[in-house]
């Protein structure tokens, strides 16, 4: 289906400018108005995955992660057979990748018992060999242990695994230059907040709630050399010095999000999220570290909802204006301030939405949920120009098994792939393409 049309322009710290350029766009016959229709654009929809079993890629677009090989011939995804509850420890979810030149045809690769509906299996194409080659996490039946694949669709098998016996870790993002992983025990988020967690894998730092022992590694991806970039232990004593009184059940991390560099990475410390926990002990706290482990840093500022790198320092979220308003804004981690604003409640209805950056970083889109249903807008930077979707049916799912928007783009920056329920009540995988407009 075609879906309507918009055109505005955010202020990007030139209100008055912005302002003065949407009036043009509504002046009868002026030059302006022929100039942005023709290089207006238009959102269409198409359901990619069908049948009776479900469908979808998991997690958000953040940081590349792209479900498009490097041709675009195949994009990742997982099969299931339920949505209405979070998976057994013993139950498998199917690999395989759509073949976008063979009719959408699904080919069946694998299975993993590492997953959840929320962030799939931490699917990333690898930057290395983009082509054939990709990462996804898995469980081992016998013990438990978690640990991170990479495979291999032209040799049809697995060529790698990354087994760490006394700390079991799995892959919570991958740099962009592939140079490494970073692994995080999620374990130890089942336990402290099941939505971000893999049910049935064993905490290996349950013991403490601050352990020197666990955090954020990173896992070299030739050599699996592991390191550990930052501990909870150096994350607890840090948070005491502002807060020496806090009393917490546990800390745990959430969205660890290489830049595009791939030398710093953002991240939540986090406590009190998990069933039964008193709220009025949250830790929720924003922090960047370099990627050899220096330049540790508490920031202030919370840049809300599900943070997106942009180019160089400059990382996209939801924080509120002067007025009190929450916004999309542009926030520097090196200077720790807000250096600009994108668009208004009109064009973001909701900043704490689900966002993601092309790969280019001239297209940012942004789904939220209404009704029942996420909605999409597709923002286009370099001139301000944006179009809005139609909603896209989410069904009545809550908690940890909602199914939130999670926009993911292409590599050619004209369409992201997103979640959605189709008229049979599956969960499926769909598609919003970028149309240029001719007139």
């Amino acid at each position: 289906m075609k879906l309507s049309i918009s055109t505005f322009f955010g202020d990007f710290q030139i209100p008055l400018l912005a302002l003065t350029i949407v009036g043009f766009l509504f002046c009868s016959g002026c030059q302006a108005e022929k100039d942005q229709a023709a290089s207006a654009f238009s959102l269409q929809i198409e359901q990619l995955t069908s049948g009776t079993k479900h469908h979808f890629f998991g997690y958000i677009g953040q940081c590349q992660t792209i479900p498009w090989n490097e041709s675009g011939q195949y994009i990742l995804g997982m099969e299931i057979d339920t949505i209405s509850r979070m998976p057994g420890p013993d139950e498998p979810a199917t690999i395989f990748v759509i073949d976008t030149e063979d009719e959408n045809n699904i080919i069946p690769l694998d299975q993993t018992y590492a997953w959840n509906p929320q962030q799939g299996t931490m699917f990333y194409w690898n930057p290395l060999a983009p082509e054939t080659q990709f990462f996804f996490n898995d469980r081992d039946l016998e013990t438990g242990k978690i640990f991170t694949v990479i495979y291999d669709i032209r040799e049809r098998k697995r060529i790698k695994e990354y087994r760490y016996e006394d700390s079991p870790i799995a892959n919570g993002g991958v740099a962009a230059n592939g140079s490494a992983w970073l692994g995080i025990n999620y374990g130890r988020l089942a336990r402290l907040r099941p939505v971000t967690g893999y049910p049935g894998v064993p905490d290996w730092s349950e013991e403490e709630i601050a352990p020197k022992n666990d955090g954020i590694f990173t896992v070299d991806v030739k050599t699996s050399e592991k390191k550990l970039l930052v501990s909870y232990h150096q994350l607890d004593e840090k948070i005491r010095e502002s807060n020496p009184d806090l009393q917490h059940s546990g800390l745990f991390i959430n969205h660890t999000l290489w830049n595009r560099n791939s030398d710093r990475i953002y991240f939540f410390a986090r406590a009190g999220w998990g069933p039964g926990d008193d709220s009025s002990n949250r830790v929720n706290v924003p922090i960047t570290i370099n990627s050899d482990g220096t330049g540790l840093t508490f920031h202030s500022i919370f840049v809300g909802g599900h943070p997106e790198w942009d180019e160089g320092n400059i990382l996209i979220g939801s924080a509120p204006d002067d007025l009190g308003k929450k916004r999309q804004v542009l926030y520097d981690v090196e200077h720790k301030q807000i250096q600009g604003y994108m668009g208004d409640s009109v064009l973001f209805p909701n900043p704490e939405g689900d966002i993601s950056l092309s790969p280019d970083a001239n297209w940012f889109a942004n789904g939220f949920g209404k009704n029942g249903k996420n909605y999409y807008t597709i923002l286009r930077r370099n001139d301000g120009v944006w179009a809005k979707s139609e909603g896209i049916d989410k069904g009545d799912f809550s908690g940890d098994i909602r199914i939130d928007p999670a926009p993911r783009w292409n590599r050619t920056n004209d369409a992201i792939l997103v979640p959605g329920i189709a008229p049979n009540g599956t969960r499926q995988m769909f598609l919003i393409q970028v149309l240029s407009n001719k007139i």
